[in-house]
């Protein structure tokens, strides 16, 4: 492509979106909610015809989590650095469009089982 806007298209890549365009030039969540890179996020409803502030990565990030994804996965399948992310999931939780699910946290007792477990497979071994 040459003329006006050749400079947002890559013959390889396709078309450039800088991620603060994605974002509108946030850098965090419009939720005090942090998303862990292991939060579990899963699609709670389906956003209305015309909702104002969903685009189409959101929607992209609700049909990825009809089955539960963490945050991790969301960004690297969708190819999006983790805090553009993290600020669509914060956009979908204040819309009330996903829900979200933390690991426990882990306890020193279950490290300590952890490790016995492993132990004793290298002992088998």
């Amino acid at each position: 492509m040459t003329g006006p806007g050749a400079e947002w298209l890559d013959e390889e890549a396709g078309p450039i979106v800088r991620s603060y365009a994605l974002t509108r030039g946030r850098a965090r969540p419009a939720t005090a909610e942090p998303f862990d890179m292991i939060t579990i996020i899963s699609t709670a409803a389906r956003p209305r015809s015309g909702s104002p502030g969903i685009g189409p990565e959101h929607l992209d990030i609700l049909e990825m989590c009809l089955y539960p994804q963490p945050v991790a996965e969301i960004a690297a399948r969708m190819g999006l650095p983790l805090v553009v992310v993290r600020v669509l999931l914060g956009d979908l939780l204040h819309h009330r469009l996903i829900t979200t699910t933390r690991p426990p946290p882990e306890s020193a007792l279950s490290k300590e089982r952890l490790l016995k477990e492993v132990l004793d497979g290298l002992q088998a071994l």
